[in-house]
């Protein structure tokens, strides 16, 4: 699961900063405004990718990605491709999940010696 996840959010991390490009556009924000936002949000997708097997971690990437959708009353674009990267991330998380036990069922029917 992590490996799924972790390449979600470091695709986040990369349209975050295309976003941020956009809105610097915006006279109604200032330059320092969309980087501190936007920088914040990066560092968060990346340090994100070290939380997802933790307990929580799943939880919070959820919550990152209503954050993501909410960025767009300021880049519009960000309501599609925020919803775009949440329906990737359940996909992650729960092809993630099946791989995982699949995973497992292996590693358990090569400790026991048993037929696959």
């Amino acid at each position: 699961m992590r490996t799924l996840c972790a390449s979600t959010l470091i695709g986040e991390f990369f349209v975050i900063g295309f976003a941020g490009l956009v809105a610097m556009k915006s006279d109604d924000l200032s330059m320092t405004a969309v980087w501190t936002v936007c920088g914040v949000a990066m560092l968060l997708s990346l340090l994100l990718c070290g939380t997802i097997t933790r307990p929580g971690g799943v939880a919070l990437g959820w919550a990152f990605q209503i954050a993501l959708v909410a960025g767009g009353f300021v880049v519009p674009v960000m309501f599609f491709l925020g919803v775009l990267f949440g329906a990737l991330w359940g996909a992650s998380v729960h092809y993630g999940r099946k791989i995982d036990a699949a995973k497992a069922r292996w590693a358990e029917q090569a400790a026991t010696g048993a037929p696959s």
